[in-house]
């Protein structure tokens, strides 16, 4: 018989079914945004289509690309024209393919703080200048010890910053199976734990996926 497992999820926004206990919340950190010098944007999170639209919904006058099923989704959710859509999410191939298709553009890449890949860096050995604006952050919620989940929980995770937030407060447990969004998230976890990955790179995914377990 199927023994029933806590279920907890990380991302800020709660899901009926699951537990919530948010990891991280984001912090705007420009108050305006430059689009005099490009004519395409480039966006690889749902959170940055948000803060974009929070500080200036002019930029839905700019074709995009977006990278991630959620982060489409944000963008025609507000009326934004997505152009490009990759297959890989995943650093060093999607910027190959921005280099293929995208030579001649002039793009702005609307970012948070942190990112796992140096898109810019790449792009530039291509002969593509990447523009580049932080518009916000994300920072970790505090738990007290008393708050960690217990045993045999399974836990999701939908980005790197929530593994990194899980791990400033609370211990890894050997019992815990870790059900991630993607495996650019899955190389963040601790070593030897034991991890699924969600079919698609979406929440509801994740969620599946946990509760089949």
């Amino acid at each position: 018989m199927k023994v029933d497992r806590p279920i907890y999820l990380l991302s800020p926004l709660p899901k009926e079914g699951v537990l919530s206990l948010p990891m991280i919340r984001f912090e705007r950190v420009a108050e305006r945004i430059d689009f005099s010098s490009c004519d395409t944007l480039m966006f690889t999170s749902k959170q940055a289509v948000v803060t974009a639209e929070a500080i200036d919904p002019e930029w839905k006058k700019i074709p995009v690309i977006a990278i991630g099923p959620a982060t489409k989704k944000q963008v025609e959710a507000l009326g934004g024209e997505v152009i490009f859509h990759p297959k890989n999410y995943y650093g060093e191939q999607l910027s190959e393919d921005i280099a293929r298709f995208f030579q001649e553009r002039h793009i702005l890449y609307l970012r948070p703080e942190t990112v796992s890949f140096d898109s810019k860096g790449f792009l530039q050995k291509r002969g593509i200048l990447l523009q580049e604006q932080v518009i916000y952050r994300t920072a970790c919620r505090h738990y007290s010890p008393s708050e960690q989940p217990p045993e045999s929980s399974v836990i999701i995770f939908t980005s790197p910053s929530t593994i990194h937030c899980f791990l400033k407060n609370f211990n890894w447990l050997n019992s815990y199976t870790a059900v991630v969004i993607g495996h650019s998230t899955r190389v963040h976890l601790p070593e030897k734990s034991h991890f699924v990955v969600a079919d698609t790179p979406l929440i509801d995914s994740c969620i599946e996926k946990a509760m089949s377990l």
